[in-house]
């Protein structure tokens, strides 16, 4: 398994601060946010102009470029967003459901339209990767299941992230291994609490969630088994990226992000060990 980070933990700050700390922290490679007001990484309407500091920093600091999260499911936004990716040679490129949970018309049309998103995502040899994000359309491991039996193309996989099922009030281990199958990227992050807690503003008018600070997001901070997790990814032998995502921390001081990250990293690494993965 290859452990990355996402860079939107370091989204208050440039892109060359976040390979070099994501570097120091230890981790293998980068998955390079392209989240709009999260970060301004790779900011897929200059995609162009970026791409070329984006190669220098992965050969300068060693570390691969093993994904990119772009979140909207949108043809126009997408479609670039490959361009992209086929010319900095990113394997993955991950992005959400949207829709609404429980909506049975809402799970066909995003089902329909992630199909066609598949279809074009092999036309630049690149896999499209959606993961069960609560309160979208597909927000658990039934209709986690249902897109996987719908959507055949070979560029689409689902893209796991314990924290939001864990949320939906089941078991991250158990989700895991019945869709492990087709298992192509996993986002990686604990958390404290099924409930998101109270819902407040920040100085600068952000939502904020009680149980969902960043630092409550860290590797081994929560109650996800995270051991258990991973045991199961060794077990059938995945050996595709697995990058840290830690949302919200935006406005962090840089010292408070590298902590993230460093803690994170050791926790994994710490896992991969109990398993006999490294």
């Amino acid at each position: 398994m290859k452990l990355g980070a996402n860079s939107v933990l370091f989204g208050g700050y440039d892109l060359e601060t976040a390979f070099k700390y994501i570097a120091m922290a230890g981790y293998d490679g980068i998955e390079l946010s392209a989240i709009p007001g999260m970060s301004e990484h790779l900011v897929i309407d200059r995609w162009q102009e970026i791409a070329p500091e984006c190669k220098r920093l992965s050969e300068e600091f060693d570390l691969e470029l093993l994904a990119m999260e772009q979140p909207w499911p949108d043809a126009e936004i997408m479609k670039p967003a490959f361009e992209a990716a086929k010319v900095l040679g990113i394997p993955v490129i991950n992005c959400g459901p949207r829709g609404e949970a429980g909506n049975e018309d809402s799970l066909k049309e995003r089902i329909e339209v992630l199909a066609g998103l598949a279809e074009l995502a092999e036309s630049y040899d690149v896999m499209l990767c959606v993961k069960a994000h609560v309160g979208s359309a597909i927000h658990n491991t039934p209709t986690t299941l249902r897109a996987l039996e719908q959507i055949t193309s070979p560029n689409f996989g689902c893209d796991f992230d314990p924290s939001h099922i864990y949320r939906e009030g089941e078991d991250p281990v158990a989700a895991l291994d019945a869709v492990m199958g087709r298992i192509r990227h996993i986002h990686l992050r604990d958390c404290v609490s099924r409930d998101m807690g109270e819902r407040t503003l920040d100085a600068n008018g952000n939502i904020r969630f009680q149980n969902m600070a960043p630092e409550m997001q860290i590797n081994g901070r929560g109650k996800i088994d995270l051991v258990a997790l991973m045991a199961v990814m060794h077990d059938h032998g995945y050996d595709g990226p697995v990058n840290l995502e830690i949302i919200g921390a935006k406005d962090y001081p840089l010292a408070d992000c590298c902590v993230i990250a460093a803690e994170s990293r050791g926790h994994m690494q710490a896992c991969l060990q109990a398993c006999g993965n490294r």
